[in-house]
């Protein structure tokens, strides 16, 4: 049925309770989005400045993140106005909920203000999101972005555990390539441990001093995904918290690579903390609903 006659079936046969509902859903616009990915953990991008997006619709957003009945993302953002920074970004995962800071997420909404002239490329600025303000640098398909301080790593039975703008497992293997990041990051992030809110899990393979090799299962996702950039700071700080080597990394991902830098305060506390990649623009368009 055309979608025009699908509305106005819906108006005429509301009760007079639902005919608000049902008239907001019928002047509701399409929705233009912008896909982003930064090396692989693909974003939904919306610019929601004019606040028309419905961001309490759990399953709106849930169905445009879907990989085979919507555009396909591992997570939606909103960016909006901020009274103190650039703008604010708000970021939900493909669940539909939203959740706490993403890396690359972080990174991906830099390219789009830009994109969208909010901000000017190579300098530095700053922007709000839900663990405070974010520091960024845009480069040509390039973002630096400055996390938040960690201020401790606690140890458990044979990992990790930390917060770097969401909480992370982490946990150091001989070999990751063959690994059910799936089935073991699936069991610890739904461990007693962990309940109610549950972690994302890092499993980690060192390749040299300042290179390591990282899969993530990640929570509101899910499943792996092909890069995390919190997951990536967690495992780089762990790695720096056991072995103490340097404090520049090169980390290796299923969708390519990322860097981070930062400067260790003492053990297990960190400052400067810097998440550097590729922050690419992949197509726009309405989304209809």
């Amino acid at each position: 049925m055309p979608k025009s006659i699908e509305k106005y079936d819906l108006i005429g046969r509301c009760d007079s309770s639902s005919l608000s509902l049902q008239l907001n859903y019928f002047f509701m616009p399409d929705i233009r989005f912008y896909k982003y990915h930064g090396a692989g953990n693909d974003f939904i991008l919306i610019d929601n400045r004019a606040l028309m997006f419905d961001a309490k619709n759990v399953q709106l957003i849930e169905a445009m993140c879907h990989r085979r009945f919507g555009i396909g993302a591992d997570g939606l953002m909103l960016l909006q106005n901020s009274a103190k920074y650039a703008f604010s970004m708000r970021y939900f995962n493909s669940d539909g909920h939203e959740a706490t800071m993403c890396g690359n997420g972080g990174r991906c909404i830099v390219a789009f203000a830009e994109k969208m002239g909010l901000i000017d490329k190579d300098k530095l600025f700053g922007f709000e999101a839900v663990d405070g303000r974010h520091e960024a640098i845009c480069q040509t398909d390039y973002v630096r972005l400055r996390m938040v301080d960690v201020n401790g790593i606690e140890e458990l039975d044979g990992a990790y555990y930390l917060n770097t703008g969401s909480p992370h497992y982490v946990s150091f293997h001989t070999q990751i390539d063959g690994l059910d990041v799936f089935s073991k990051g699936r069991e610890v992030r739904y461990s007693d441990r962990f309940k109610p809110k549950g972690t994302n899990v890092n499993f980690v393979e060192i390749v040299g001093d300042g290179d390591i090799k990282v899969r993530t299962y990640e929570r509101g996702v899910e499943d792996e995904t092909w890069a995390c950039g919190t997951g990536c700071v967690a495992s780089v700080l762990t790695d720096y918290y056991v072995r103490g080597k340097k404090t520049n990394y090169q980390v290796t991902v299923l969708g390519g690579e990322l860097k981070v830098s930062f400067e260790p305060v003492s053990k297990g506390v960190f400052k400067n903390i810097w998440l550097d990649g590729p922050a690419k623009f992949v197509f726009e368009g309405y989304y209809s609903f």
